[in-house]
């Protein structure tokens, strides 16, 4: 039995398909197949049922998938363990970002994190906050930047930054006259939100149950995306909040909307977030020192309330 066996047995349990698998390893077909069923004969089981379409794991298979995942994530651990005592910042580092931060945060410290360290190789996925607490249990992502707290004992977090909501307001809307706004000044029932499973979307509706009792979860307007929030508003269909970053770079004309909140000021908590086994420290210290430092001159409330990203808090 080797760790390159168990890495093809993972790779088909994961797609389920002999040729898709190869593919990820980067072997040929037949070189996969063959270590498999080396494998298999040296256990004297079967670990797919290649007669399902698509293949299937047997009950034994399932088991091996899972002590297999353990294996070939502790062997990985070496490396890092070496690089680690040598001092080293560099190697792969797979890190998972939800879709709220991605799109301001990633231009914001990516040239300069890989000028500085340019022997990381970084692997960036955007990915929802339950996606990213999956991959970090199960050890697809060495890192990830979401909003918390999110109370998982298994996984820590290191706090980057405070990200303030911001109201957009647009003309003849009640509170558009408003200077400042308060969070008792919001009202669901005219606030458009992101689709379902976004946390800034819990995020928001959170800081409307701080002064409301009972919230009719029934929404009419929800959309994937900041941009389309930000244009169905223009249509007069309502309010909504921006994450403070997402502000910055908008025109002059869209920014008139733009009405910060009276102190303190609700805002989202985003941290850095790692398994509690993690030991590439090296790398994850490093994005740290860039983004905080990179942050610090983009962000400058003080004053602030946390907000939690969790849904039903």
């Amino acid at each position: 039995m080797t760790i390159t066996q168990l890495n093809y047995v993972l790779a088909v349990a994961e797609n389920q398909n002999f040729t898709k698998a190869a593919e990820k390893c980067f072997v040929t077909q037949p070189t996969l197949s063959m270590q498999i069923q080396k494998l298999e004969e040296e256990l004297d089981i079967l670990i797919f049922d290649r007669s399902k379409k698509p293949i299937e794991l047997t009950d034994v298979g399932r088991k091996i998938v899972n002590q297999a995942k353990n294996i070939v994530n502790e062997s990985n651990r070496i490396q890092d363990i070496v690089d680690q005592q040598k001092g080293f910042i560099g190697g792969e580092f797979k890190l998972g970002i939800i879709p709220t931060i991605m799109p301001t945060l990633l231009p914001m410290f990516l040239k300069v994190f890989i000028r500085k360290y340019p022997k990381i190789k970084l692997k960036i996925e955007e990915l929802t906050t339950d996606e990213i607490i999956s991959r970090l249990n199960e050890g697809h992502l060495d890192a990830a930047i979401a909003a918390t707290p999110l109370e998982i004992e298994s996984i820590k977090e290191r706090v980057l930054y405070y990200e303030p909501f911001v109201g957009y307001i647009p003309e003849h809307h009640r509170l558009y006259s408003e200077q400042k706004i308060n969070t008792s000044d919001l009202d669901i029932d005219d606030m458009l939100l992101l689709e379902d499973g976004h946390c800034f979307r819990d995020g928001v509706i959170n800081l409307c149950k701080t002064f409301k009792n009972q919230i009719d979860t029934n929404f009419q307007l929800e959309s994937g995306s900041i941009e389309t929030l930000i244009k169905l508003s223009n249509e007069g269909l309502g309010m909504t909040l921006l994450p403070y970053l997402h502000t910055l770079d908008l025109n002059d004309k869209t920014k008139a909307n733009l009405h910060h909140f009276n102190e303190p000021t609700p805002a989202r908590e985003v941290s850095l977030l790692y398994h509690k086994s993690e030991l590439k420290m090296q790398i994850i210290e490093a994005i740290q020192t860039v983004i905080s430092s990179i942050i610090r001159g983009a962000i400058a409330f003080e004053n602030v309330e946390i907000i939690s990203p969790l849904p039903n808090k």
